[in-house]
């Protein structure tokens, strides 16, 4: 349902010689954004009274020479006040989710417009234009300033040596840094997360990225960050080595070629007083446009393997293993016994820039008839580069495999032009009925409301790194759902049953372990967003521990409703999750042991059988050390649980009837 009603929210003031002053707040009145209107456009955001952005521009610049900052005369105003409930498609948080904000939109005499919406936990703006034609858009300013002594979690961008700032697998580390130690030299991709003052937090993230490039952040040497963005794509090459790819040896001094007439994307900011507000936040999603599908009936999330990582090291079988017909039709018995839903093939199934070109030892007709008969599904890796090239032959043979999700990769950018190829590669494989998923690809901003057979996107620092890098910290891990998260559901790849302290750790490919506990790698399945989870663990370990896989296995992709319980940046979080009479609660430590008492009386009244994996009593210095019981408990008890560094828990709640 969805109510729309004009209201008068804007304090309006105008004295010859002063800027035209503006003033939004939030349905609950705690956030106001002041906006001026003078030789520039500017904003600022108070929460509880308290500035936490203060004046700062809004501009863009056409190459024909048009400015928004240019005779800033409002035209039309408009206020209103929306009320309304999205039916999330595939929710990976909630279904119902509330969507409630006060909007001011104003028209100006150059054609422009800015739209400013304030909710109780963000606030966000986007410009808008009505010009004739097409447009190059020279240049977007987006300012945020902060007042003195924040800090933030930045992912700042390690430049390659032979390609620009532009290029990156958007998988980096989130630094803690002083914001005036940020320089022009720091160039982050979004989300960047913000800590204020008194707890408060601030994510900056943009929505509905259409025909447009993708935002990053610069520092400034002070306590502000500047918006940035590849220049559009004028030539590229192909550059060589096992997984080719587009790269871009020119830009144009232009960001976009795109409609004249349209809405730009929304600048976002994500508020919190309490860390716990952020990973369950789902603000970008509703800024984002409805779905474009009609049918969505054929949509299946759930569980798949993923044999990459673990470099397909199989023992106690009575064959080699490998990319061949054996292997994978013992991955189709692995889902089979413990419910997952289907397999990947990844990398090595096909030539890599050729997709009809099928790796000799094995017989894709036999495997795929052999998961008919499992009642299991098969998912596929690509290669962009190829995908692109040969995607209606593809999908079609896709199709007469029973592929219903593929992945594709490397693709490291999100200049117009490679933004433009996510949704073209998207709405053909909805018309193909196939979801997928991008590797090498920035997050989703959004763009899972409206194509939502993208079910989820790398864009994060995962399992993977664990084969070449020590990089994936139990601190990374707890710090990830509070800031990457923020732009929508990301495959980490959870599940690794080579489990290490820190000091024990190695990088070893075909032995890929983490530098956390057992727990906690099982935890991740309720912590972290994504209705399509991959299980990078290695099988042939999974099948001597039937328990806790059949734990494992039935641990639901998409949700109810989300709720988190108790959390801090960086240092631990604790997940509560619903699917249907069920709830799941998981969690998290960083680097550090964490003693926590769960209240259950957020549950519906009933006693429930309880299923605890959580980490054995010498997990501190035996990682893969957990334990799992059974108990009966009420909603009006208490659990108490230990975890330890790098630790994690999760509890299985079923109604006792």
């Amino acid at each position: 349902m969805k109510t729309i009603v004009l209201f008068i929210c804007c304090a309006f003031l105008s004295i010859p010689g002063f800027a035209q002053l503006l003033t939004l707040h939030s349905p609950d009145k705690k956030i106001k954004v002041n906006i001026s209107l003078g030789s520039e456009l500017k904003y600022e955001v108070f929460i509880d009274n308290k500035p936490v952005i203060i004046p700062s521009l809004i501009d863009m610049h056409l190459l024909s020479g048009q400015k928004l900052s240019a005779g800033l005369k409002i035209s039309k105003q408009k206020t209103a006040s929306v009320n309304e409930t999205i039916l999330s498609l595939i929710p990976e948080k909630r279904k119902p989710i509330a969507n409630v904000f006060n909007e001011l939109a104003l028209g100006f005499a150059n054609k422009f417009g800015v739209i400013f919406r304030a909710y109780n936990d963000g606030v966000a703006y986007r410009i808008t234009s009505k010009f004739k034609g097409d447009v190059l858009v020279g240049n977007e300013k987006a300012i945020f300033n902060f007042p003195q002594g924040y800090h933030a979690y930045a992912p700042i961008i390690q430049k390659r040596t032979d390609q620009d700032i532009f290029h990156t697998s958007f998988e980096e580390l989130y630094s803690f840094k002083a914001l005036d130690s940020l320089t022009v030299n720091d160039q982050m991709y979004s989300p960047v997360l913000i800590a204020a003052a008194e707890n408060v937090k601030i994510g900056i993230i943009e929505s509905d990225l259409d025909d447009y490039p993708g935002m990053h952040l610069k520092g400034t040497g002070g306590p502000s960050l500047t918006a940035t963005f590849a220049g559009y794509p004028l030539e590229e090459s192909v550059a060589t080595g096992e997984f080719p790819q587009s790269i871009v040896t020119k830009r144009a001094d232009y960001i976009a070629k795109t409609r004249g007439s349209r809405s730009f994307p929304w600048r976002v900011l994500i508020l919190s007083r309490e860390d716990k507000e952020l990973p369950s936040n789902d603000l970008v999603y509703r800024l984002a446009p409805p779905s474009k599908l009609k049918d969505v009936s054929w949509l299946s999330p759930g569980k798949s393997t993923e044999e990459w990582i673990i470099d397909i090291n199989l023992f106690n079988v009575p064959f080699k293993s490998g990319i061949n017909t054996a292997t994978y039709k013992y991955y189709i018995d692995f889902a089979k016994a413990y419910g997952l839903d289907r397999i990947m093939m990844d990398a090595g199934w096909s030539d890599y820039s050729d997709l009809f070109k099928i790796n000799p030892a094995m017989n894709m007709d036999s495997i795929a008839a052999y998961a008919r008969s499992k009642g299991i599904r098969l998912s596929m890796w690509t290669l962009a580069l190829t995908l692109d090239r040969q995607l209606d032959g593809a999908l079609k043979q896709f199709n007469k495999w029973g592929v219903d999700f593929i992945m594709t990769d490397f693709i490291d950018r999100d200049d117009q032009k490679m933004v433009n190829f996510h949704e073209r590669i998207t709405k053909a494989c909805a018309d193909a009925q196939i979801m997928l998923m991008f590797h090498g690809s920035y997050p989703q901003k959004g763009f899972n409301r409206t194509y939502p057979n993208d079910l989820t996107r790398e864009g994060v620092l995962g399992s993977e790194y664990n084969i070449w890098s020590d990089k994936v910290t139990a601190r990374h891990n707890v710090t990830i759902p509070f800031t990457r998260m923020l732009a929508g559901p990301m495959d980490y790849e959870p599940g690794l049953l080579d489990n290490a302290t820190p000091a024990q750790f190695a990088a070893i490919k075909g032995k890929v372990m983490s530098q956390t506990t057992r727990s906690q790698q099982l935890a991740m399945f309720v912590v972290y967003d994504s209705p399509l989870q991959m299980f990078s663990g290695n099988p042939s370990q999974a099948f001597l521990e039937p328990d806790f896989m059949k734990l494992l296995g039935g641990i639901p992709t998409t949700w109810d409703n989300t709720l988190i319980l108790d959390a801090r940046v960086a240092e631990y979080i604790v997940t509560a999750r619903q699917s249907g009479e069920s709830w799941y609660i998981a969690g998290m430590t960083g680097d550090k042991a964490k003693d926590i008492t769960i209240n259950l009386g957020f549950l519906p009244e009933a006693r429930y059988q309880a299923t605890i994996c959580k980490d054995g009593i010498n997990a501190e210095k035996n990682a893969a050390d957990y334990i799992l019981q059974t108990t009966s408990i009420t909603n009006a008890e208490s659990l108490p649980v230990h975890m330890a560094p790098g630790g994690g828990f999760l509890i299985k709640l079923s109604p006792d009837k």
